[in-house]
């Protein structure tokens, strides 16, 4: 490295004053020469800025206003922050000493390179893949999301596996390290989105720019996770089969969505009818309202989304199957079965 870039370490927070007195000690305790942390406050009702202000004033508050949910909050907040990169970190994660260092040499070494992710590990359990990502994201055909380390709901033990450095489809969410310059090239975070999934279309729509996104896991965090919205909630059901609904529509070629898009809506279906028959009543709901949302979205709102601005670009971290195939029906559970056993 010839410098040493600047790094804006931005935080999205909406009454996580618990959060940001747990782990912000972790992120102000940075190795890297040059970086700067921000809050950025989605309408607190808590004590989140007063927090801020009175123990932590060298953080920079950026006030929203209102809650924008994950992407327009972001979107917004990032209009006022000048910088070579950002780090898009959620408030219920503890970093590591020296994790910003390898993703500013990854991503110094190759400018196709737009975004990468850190391993994230479980903050309870910290010998375990976390959720939001684990050590880089996936996507199979039919859109369903997964990660080297985490397949639907199984989190695998992190044993140095899934150690390399490579291209992956998508970056967390939760701890995303990506060049200022192509967050606003692509006009960031599609706005529509609210929250859930739009990091995974904002890396689709980076791919097809002709950039690339990787996982480097020489860097390491830890997740809470489901600090905003936990899991099983009803409203992260709704947005996420929505979302992905429309990151499809967005993203796939013509002739790919002609056929896509059916089956995906069959197989909500089936999900939906599942979650009834096992008693999950909201589950249903929510797997329906979205297939309606969606719908809405084509009809009234799907000119305002944000679309690939190109389509150029090859794909890494895809899988040509159906995950939902192979890990309830042929059993493949582990990431590295199912990568090994569909090359």
């Amino acid at each position: 490295m010839n410098r040493s870039p600047q790094v804006a370490i931005v935080i999205l927070n909406w009454n996580g004053r618990t959060f940001l007195q747990e782990f912000l000690p972790s992120v102000l305790s940075a190795t890297y020469a040059h970086y700067a942390v921000i809050v950025a406050d989605n309408g607190s009702t808590d004590d989140s800025i007063a927090f801020l202000q009175a123990t932590y004033p060298q953080v920079q508050i950026i006030n929203n206003g209102q809650n924008y949910g994950f992407a327009k909050g972001y979107n917004e907040a990032l209009k006022r922050v000048e910088s070579d990169y950002y780090i898009l970190l959620n408030s219920d994660v503890e970093v590591s000493p020296g994790w910003i260092e390898p993703m500013v040499i990854l991503l110094e070494s190759n400018m196709q390179i737009a975004a990468c992710q850190p391993k994230i590990l479980s903050y309870h359990n910290k010998t375990m893949f976390e959720y939001a990502g684990a050590a880089g994201g996936w996507l199979d055909k039919y859109g369903y999301p997964f990660a080297k380390g985490r397949v639907f709901d199984i989190c695998e033990e992190d044993k140095g596996q899934y150690d390399q450095e490579e291209p992956v489809f998508w970056a967390s969410g939760a701890a995303m390290f990506i060049r200022a310059s192509v967050f606003h090239e692509m006009k960031g975070f599609d706005e529509y989105f609210f929250a859930h999934q739009e990091e995974i279309d904002l890396c689709w729509r980076i791919q097809l720019a002709g950039y690339k996104v990787f996982s480097c896991p020489a860097a390491t965090v830890y997740h809470v996770g489901g600090g905003t919205l936990p899991k099983g909630n009803a409203l992260k059901t709704f947005l996420n089969f929505r979302n992905n609904r429309i990151m499809l529509y967005k993203n796939l070629p013509f002739r790919k969505k002609l056929w896509v898009m059916p089956a995906r809506n069959v197989l909500d279906v089936i999900s939906a009818f599942k979650g009834l028959l096992s008693g999950d009543v909201g589950y249903f709901k929510a797997v329906i309202r979205a297939e309606i949302a969606f719908k809405k979205w084509w009809l009234f709102h799907r000119k305002r989304s944000t679309f690939p601005s190109t389509s150029n670009g090859v794909l890494h971290g895809y899988l040509n199957r159906n995950i939902i195939w192979l890990y309830f029906v042929k059993k493949l559970r582990i990431f590295s079965q199912i990568v090994k056993k569909t090359k």
